[in-house]
């Protein structure tokens, strides 16, 4: 297993296009919910705890091989909002381009043929990792990273805070970020004898209803 592997699959700078988007943080500044240093601690701290924890569980399932497909539908009930299961799969399909040139399997090819509008990105995350050679672990931590990264870098960009203080507070939920991959993984590792319904599916309604007003903004920094 290669580590650096997982170095590139959590990259900022892999193409999955995940740069675009700021997983709800554009629309938090906006509404006044995020405008310093503590309050998008606070954010990444409930992001991480809903949305992360979700994603985290879908890919590290996925990273153990388990039905990409059943995956992908159960990814769909876990995401109410029309909007963000659109930028869900245009992120899955996205990555899905990427990380097939990088660590081509059937997988892949199996995956694009029966989602070809885009798999869920968690899923294809999953599946990216087993085909690099990375474990269950490994992909819910890509997930939890990937889940609160996007949202802190859009917020120095969005309020021009201090990269510095935004990298320190993604440090300082290190702790937390290893504690949901953990339980992300424990579920996954319960799916092939207990179905999806073990996988976590915590909710975040705010997160649900600002994505979708964002989705109607005339004028927006990023798509999501």
């Amino acid at each position: 297993m290669s580590r650096t592997a997982l170095l590139i699959l959590a990259d900022g700078r892999f193409p999955a296009g995940g740069h675009a988007h700021s997983g709800g943080m554009e629309a938090a500044v906006a509404s006044g919910g995020v405008h310093d240093i503590a309050s998008l601690e606070t954010f990444c701290r409930g992001r991480l705890h809903t949305a992360g924890l979700t994603a985290a569980g879908l890919a590290a399932a996925a990273a153990t091989g388990y039905d990409a497909l059943a995956l992908d539908d159960a990814a769909d009930t876990r995401t109410p909002a029309p909007a963000l299961r659109r930028v869900a799969r245009r992120l899955g399909r996205q990555m899905m381009r990427a990380a097939r040139a990088t660590w081509p399997c059937a997988a892949f090819d199996h995956l694009a043929r029966h989602r070809p509008q885009g798999a869920h990105q968690s899923v294809v995350l999953g599946v990216a990792a087993r085909a690099a050679g990375l474990t269950a672990l490994d992909a819910a931590h890509a997930a939890v990273y990937e889940s609160i990264g996007g949202p802190a870098t859009a917020a120095v960009r969005l309020l021009s805070l201090d990269p510095f203080e935004a990298t320190a507070v993604l440090a300082r939920l290190a702790d937390a970020l290893d504690a949901v991959a953990d339980a992300a993984t424990d579920a996954a590792g319960r799916v092939a004898a207990e179905g999806v319904t073990v996988l976590p599916a915590a909710s975040a309604p705010l997160l649900d209803i600002t994505g979708e007003q964002h989705a109607a903004w005339t004028v927006r920094l990023f798509a999501s």
